[in-house]
């Protein structure tokens, strides 16, 4: 054992060696810690594939590093403070550093014990960049987030200006799902199973790790190597595909032609830059339409940094929002506890079951509006999604989640909630075709569930909604239905339902 030598402590979603701490390390100078955090890894109910993906992807980092030269101490402990005291009761390290940890909680806990933390450079924008930008602005949006970002990192741009002189291509990229849709996309990069993978999944059952559904298919990246050759299959036989279809939903794909990169970007195995890097070059090169490339960078450099940026400017009291008072408990259909006749909630959650994600459109429009329109608990929600999702984290689940999705911060950060009845849903998907529910009729034991809630919910909400511009035609469309009392007392039925998992 060499002693005199620093300390380079890697978190489980800095999967890089060409990131953070790892950029100047040698062998020669520098030992690595990973550690397994049983502590955590046992107080929540993961789904198999989100433990599997980091824990792997831990096993696989620490393969390469050996490779490399690297003394690797890879430990097991009831906590990141123990393994660390551990570490350094082992090796007696002169200085223990570590990349600065993307959440509020992980950043407080290595300067209490007192790791020397360098800033988190896994992303184009800083944790202080976007309160910097936004500080002097009444209001924040997206949009001119985005246009910043444009402009200060020269993406798609012809000097100051758009490359096409049109900043936004939205009202392209919104088309209905193509009736063609069981072949009309390539199927996604899936990797064979190894001994690595499978020691992970012993490990969890050894560890008692509490864990629900379907266990590794080989779709989600546990390396950086595996996570490249996600990206070249995304930019050259996806991208062109893209930008039309990203919002629509089908039973016969599950990815369309979404990238699947979210878990790799966000465990630190590819950079942002180079993903961009490559959509630009392709786009440039005349191999993708502007509205593929430009619907998909607003995506990453947009809405991706926007939400690291707010996470980290808001601060967590942000986790305690709930402007709505929703209290309700998660419904049963969400921990599979029970089934439900609604097509479109079964249907994307089987997809969960299956892979642990779905894209953002049935994050936002099933999962979330029904979340939302049925008063769940807010927090109560965010750490599911959390928990269950392949690419989660909280930076990701609480803006999106508590902001976007739920509407549970007054309107910080969209200015009317995302709301739909089932008409929504099936102008997007295929999901109402053979349903149970009509999604057609607000009343009666047949009424889409998604239906009877919207109405409802404009009602319960009139008040706080009735002066909002963006809203306000519908919330007096609601006030004028002639059948608003049966509308009431279904909307109770069917939270109830809900509840009981009858639904």
């Amino acid at each position: 054992m060499m002693v005199g030598m620093e300390t380079v402590w890697v978190l489980g979603d800095q999967l890089n060696r060409h990131s953070g701490a790892l950029v100047g390390a040698r062998p020669s100078t520098h030992r690595i810690l990973l550690v397994d955090n049983l502590g955590r890894l046992r107080s929540r109910r993961w789904h198999v594939q989100r433990a599997h993906l980091v824990l792997t992807g831990l096993r696989r980092l620490a393969t390469e590093l050996r490779a490399e030269g690297f003394e690797v101490d890879h430990r097991v402990a009831p906590s990141f403070t123990q393994g660390l005291a551990d570490h350094r009761t082992a090796f007696a390290p002169t200085r223990v550093v570590a990349m600065e940890p993307a959440s509020w909680d992980g950043r407080e806990l290595l300067t209490t014990l007192g790791v020397d933390v360098i800033p988190n450079d896994q992303f184009l924008t800083s944790t202080t960049d976007l309160g910097v930008w936004a500080q002097p602005r009444k209001q924040v949006k997206l949009e001119d987030f985005y246009r910043w970002q444009r402009r200060r990192l020269g993406y798609l741009m012809d000097g100051d200006e758009p490359v096409t002189g049109r900043w936004n291509y939205d009202a392209d990229n919104r088309e209905r799902p193509p009736r063609d849709g069981v072949n009309h996309w390539p199927q996604p990069v899936c990797d064979e199973l190894d001994e690595v993978d499978h020691e992970v999944l012993s490990d969890l059952e050894r560890w008692g790790v509490d864990t629900w559904g379907e266990s590794p298919q080989g779709w989600w990246p546990t390396s950086r190597e595996r996570a490249l050759a996600r990206l070249d299959h995304f930019v050259e036989r996806l991208l062109p595909q893209f930008g039309p279809h990203e919002d629509a939903m089908l039973t016969s794909s599950w990815h369309l032609a979404h990238s699947l990169l979210s878990p790799a970007l966000n465990l630190g195995m590819v950079h942002p830059r180079e993903v961009c890097d490559r959509v630009e070059a392709a786009y440039r090169e005349g191999q993708v339409p502007i509205a593929s490339a430009e619907g998909f960078l607003r995506q990453v450099i947009g809405w991706r940094e926007y939400v690291w940026g707010l996470y980290w400017w808001w601060g967590p009291s942000y986790r305690h929002e709930n402007s709505l008072e929703a209290r309700e408990p998660l419904p049963p259909v969400f921990t599979g506890a029970s089934p439900t006749r609604m097509r479109c909630v079964a249907t994307t959650m089987d997809d969960v079951h299956q892979r642990g994600w779905v894209h953002h459109i049935q994050r936002l429009m099933v999962l979330g509006n029904l979340s939302l329109l049925a008063g769940v608990d807010p927090w109560l929600l965010t750490r599911w999604m959390w928990e269950n999702f392949v690419d989660g984290a909280e930076w990701v689940m609480l803006p999106n989640v508590i902001g976007m999705s739920q509407h549970a911060d007054g309107g910080r950060m969209a200015t009317k909630p995302y709301i739909s009845g089932g008409a929504y849903i099936d102008k997007m998907s295929d999901y109402c075709r053979g349903c149970h529910y009509d999604r057609t009729a607000r009343t009666g034991d047949r009424a889409c569930p998604f239906t009877t809630l919207y109405w409802d919910f404009l009602d319960r909400h009139r008040g706080r909604f009735e002066s909002n511009p963006r809203i306000v035609t519908q919330v007096r469309a609601a006030q004028k239905l002639t059948d608003l009392d049966a509308v009431r007392t279904r909307a109770v039925e069917v939270r109830t339902a809900l509840q009981a998992g009858t639904l």
